[in-house]
């Protein structure tokens, strides 16, 4: 009989499994897959995101890295301006094909493109399975789950409520709806599964905003602000700029106590009210006339073990690692490919392919996790002589190329760490 998975949120990590799990060894006739995603369609929305370290060969062995390069959008670095919006030192791509990406990626993408690719690819692997006599996939969109009940031991399988009265079994479900997951709570119990949620006491803003004809669409632009505040505009390839307005102020945080996002833009307002007079009028004409303005306060999620029964974690809603690293999308392609290859590795046996998803995922999770000394308040410097300061030392680095070097010393892979092999999931080299 085939194994019947759920998997809760199309985002990137559940589409990534489902295609996975489809095109593994026995997979078309292994797997009835059924995905439920509390929109009413695909979210092909969302700012930029990054593909890098091993979430690259993830993708080159899924065989969709062209689809990948369709997609990019086109950044060749992050400039640090002044208070008068004067570029003070870049950042640029690393694209010599050794080391790891830099500040900017060689994969820069929006999120709602890859969204997309992913959602393709797994409807492609479903038709090929349906086409061998095996259930595909099925997305629900509009659809959230009330319940979910098991046994302490996971045996039986997981009896769910789904928000429109149906009541179905499944022998695995997997939560990759986000940081906020409810899944999570659902499984672990309200207080254990918000505990998992470590504020970094970092908040962050997103929305669009007018392109204008002077602005330098290749490069990035990265404002600082005294109070541990930062804007960005990144306007690449698109017919809109995005603007990104961060900080890091532990106890007064626009954002704070709001982990699972927040449309509110009064009190970001009140917040980035002195910024300076070139961007100001900019970022304010785009808080009032934004239709697209999201905002949560960032943090890590950390478990002892990413299951409980039938029921396991993917992606940020087990492992978030914080915007901050830059390893979010890679650590959900990552994760997702771990936990297929340990079903393909264990037909049967889900017990045994939960603990061997944990062993086998957890030494690059620990690593992805991992945060630069004094960060994330390092990053934004509490006073205007702090922020002198960083642009004098970024200007000193990038003259003598320090930073080129280290990228061309430093491993590709986070930690150096390698991806573990798995035959039976028939994955291109």
């Amino acid at each position: 009989m085939p194994l019947d998975i759920l998997i809760v949120g199309a985002g990137i990590c559940g589409p990534a499994l489902a295609t996975l799990l489809l095109r593994s060894e026995g997979g078309p006739k292994a797997y009835r897959i059924t995905v439920v995603e509390r929109c009413e369609s695909l979210r092909t929305g969302g700012q930029q995101i990054d593909l890098r370290a091993q979430g690259i060969p993830v993708m080159r062995k899924l065989g969709l890295m062209d689809a990948v390069r369709d997609i990019v959008v086109h950044e060749r670095g992050i400039a640090f301006v002044d208070k008068h919006g004067t570029p003070q030192f870049q950042f640029g791509v690393n694209d010599t094909g050794k080391g790891p990406q830099g500040a900017t990626s060689e994969y820069e993408l929006m999120r709602g493109d890859l969204v997309r690719v992913l959602y393709d690819a797994s409807l492609r692997a479903s038709e090929e399975a349906k086409k061998q006599g095996g259930s595909g996939v099925t997305y629900e969109f509009g659809v959230t789950v009330d319940t979910i009940s098991q046994k302490e031991d996971g045996e039986g399988g997981v009896d769910v409520k789904l928000s429109d009265g149906r009541q179905q079994h499944f022998d695995l479900v997997v939560g990759a709806d986000g940081q906020g997951s409810r899944t999570r709570r659902q499984a672990w119990g309200e207080e254990a599964g918000r505990a998992a949620f470590h504020t970094l006491h970092s908040y962050a803003a997103y929305f669009t905003i007018p392109r204008v004809e002077s602005e330098d669409s290749d490069i990035a632009v990265v404002h600082h602000l005294s109070g541990r505040r930062m804007i960005a505009f990144r306007a690449n390839n698109r017919p809109e700029t995005q603007c990104y307005l961060f900080c890091n102020e532990p106890s007064q945080g626009p954002c704070c106590g709001t982990r699972r996002g927040t449309t509110r833009t009064k009190p970001w307002r009140d917040f980035f009210d002195d910024s300076d007079a070139w961007c100001r009028e900019r970022v304010f004409d785009g808080l009032a006339n934004t239709k697209d303005f999201y905002a949560h306060e960032a943090g890590q999620v950390k478990l002892d073990s990413w299951s409980r029964g039938r029921v396991a974690l993917l992606g940020d809603a087990g492992y978030c690692p914080s915007p901050i690293t830059g390893c979010g999308t890679t650590a959900s392609l990552v994760g997702a490919y771990v936990l297929a290859g340990e079903l393909a590795q264990h037909p049967g046996d889900v017990s045994a392919a939960l603990e061997g998803y944990d062993r086998a995922l957890r030494p690059f999770i620990d690593e992805v996790q991992k945060l630069m000394p004094g960060a994330p308040t390092i990053t934004t410097p509490q006073t205007d002589w702090g922020i002198w300061f960083m642009h004098s030392l970024g200007k000193f680095v990038t003259t003598l190329k320090i930073d080129k070097l280290a990228l061309s010393l430093l491993p590709a892979d986070k930690g150096g760490l390698s991806l573990p092999e798995y035959p039976e999931l028939k994955l291109a080299e």
